[in-house]
């Protein structure tokens, strides 16, 4: 049997679970799951899974390693001392990397799981998402690995990315199951908008006053409740893990510049208007320049008034969906999960 294969998923969002289980389920090897998953454990269910203890000291909600300074190391983002869960977890980690004898292990995304599989003598391949990445942690992760992966096109490269880090770069495209629609009516009528489990901006509020200034399309909203404020043309659905069929039933689709969401938009060819979410090191923000850039979607820079969504849609009417479309490589699951392997190979 080949050696396997251990992909590390952070647990922020939804997002990292979604492309691991794409690529897990691609690659020839056998590959197990790993990282905390608590209440999401049913997303991969079917997987061999490594479930790790919570690494926050107790009673912490976020994974901001700002509430310390004792000795914080250069080259890490997160390294608390006195947190017993980080100790579990590094020890489970290291007794399954000495079991299993892994080929590779792929971080989506720990500077601190890269270095300490690394420091194992372990062969890495670390996932780099948008934004700014090019301080220290970040790039000694980089040096460390055998290969660095992104779940984004070269178009979408940042400015700030040195050439060392690009050159040992593998752009993955988007990551999304091939799906084929048709193409969106002449006019936009179904207004589907999806919101990320890693938090939003977007109110309710704010949507009814969307949907009261545009009486004429029907507005449908995707991801954690909401508190329904109601408009006649106006639907909260709630979560729903899978929400390929409502992007394809969509005219338009509203949302933020997660990969998942960006990636099932380009492969669908569907009118976007983009709202970035705040995330660490500008990463949205950083994909909603590119698609302003390219002209590839309407970006929101910040929730429109009322009158304004009159302007917005204007715009969105106007964008040409094949641009995005042809971004969105059908094989690139096919393509990222062989070069995987390659590198768990050795080449």
């Amino acid at each position: 049997m080949s050696r396997p294969i251990g992909y590390y998923i952070h647990h922020h969002g939804s997002g990292h679970r979604h492309r691991a289980r794409l690529i897990a389920k691609a690659l020839d090897r056998p590959c197990t799951l790993i990282g905390t998953f608590g209440d999401t454990i049913g997303d991969v269910e079917g997987f061999a899974v490594l479930d790790l203890p919570d690494d926050r000291r107790a009673g912490a909600s976020e994974f901001s390693g700002s509430s310390f300074n004792e000795n914080m190391p250069e080259a890490f983002h997160y390294a608390p001392v006195d947190v017993a869960g980080i100790r579990r977890r590094m020890s489970l980690l290291a007794a399954w990397i000495d079991t299993n004898d892994p080929a590779l292990i792929v971080t989506d995304v720990s500077v601190e799981i890269a270095l300490f599989a690394r420091l194992m003598g372990v062969r890495t391949a670390v996932m780099r998402l948008a934004g700014a990445r090019t301080d220290v942690p970040h790039l000694e992760a980089f040096r460390s690995a055998a290969s660095i992966l992104t779940p984004f096109p070269s178009a979408f490269e940042s400015s700030e990315t040195p050439q060392w880090v690009r050159d040992k770069t593998f752009y993955g495209g988007f990551l999304a199951p091939p799906a084929v629609t048709a193409a969106p009516s002449t006019e936009a009528r179904r207004v589907v908008v999806v919101l990320g489990s890693g938090g939003t901006r977007i109110s309710s509020a704010a949507l009814a006053s969307a949907a009261n200034a545009t009486p004429r399309m029907d507005w449908h909203v995707y991801g954690p409740a909401l508190p329904a404020v109601p408009a006649p043309n106006l639907t909260f659905h709630g979560w729903r893990p899978d929400i390929a069929n409502a992007i394809d039933e969509a005219d338009v689709v509203v949302g933020g510049a997660g990969d998942g969401l960006l990636a099932e938009v380009a492969t669908r060819g569907k009118r976007f208007i983009c709202f970035p979410e705040d995330r660490p090191f500008d990463e949205q923000v950083d994909k909603a320049r590119t698609l302003a850039r390219l002209g590839l979607a309407v970006v929101l820079e910040g929730w429109p008034d009322p009158e304004g969504w009159v302007d917005v849609f204007r715009k969105v009417g106007s964008l040409n969906t094949e641009r995005l479309r042809a971004l969105a490589d059908p094989h690139a699951v096919a393509a990222f999960a062989a070069k995987i392997e390659s590198v768990a190979a050795g080449a």
